[in-house]
């Protein structure tokens, strides 16, 4: 059900460098990844938002790694119920997807829309947006 080929974010890239990205790649959300390859974190279009642009925070001198948050994910073996469950849990409408310690791809909103009946769908939208 995942979007394969998840791009990242360095997590000393810029956020303006964040914000053609998701341009680019039509996403609303990166993973970050560090030196080593490996999940650091996830980056919002919203978190850049609020977190920068409402702060009045520079887009060239702010890392996507000062941004950084929700280091959930799901292993790539997982079922999605359990996929489901994590993204309901957090309440995150992304969700990496991890394989051998390194992203593989990710699950959004978008993707359950495709794949999940109408009643699954419904319920996982009145869980995740509740209490939003």
């Amino acid at each position: 059900m995942m979007h394969q080929g998840a791009e990242c974010i360095g997590e000393q890239d810029s956020l303006r460098r964040a914000t053609q990205m998701m341009r680019d790649l039509s996403v609303g959300a990166l993973p970050i990844c560090g030196e080593d390859d490996r999940l650091k974190g996830i980056i919002t279009d919203r978190d850049i938002v609020i977190k920068c642009c409402a702060e009045g925070k520079d887009l060239d001198s702010t890392t996507a790694s000062e941004l950084a948050h929700g280091l959930v994910w799901v292993e790539a073996d997982s079922s999605v119920e359990e996929a489901l469950e994590k993204m309901e849990q957090h309440q995150i409408r992304r969700l990496p997807v991890i394989e051998d310690k390194r992203i593989v791809g990710m699950v959004s909103e978008a993707d359950l829309a495709k794949e999940l009946p109408d009643n699954k769908l419904a319920e996982f939208v009145h869980r995740v947006y509740a209490s939003s």
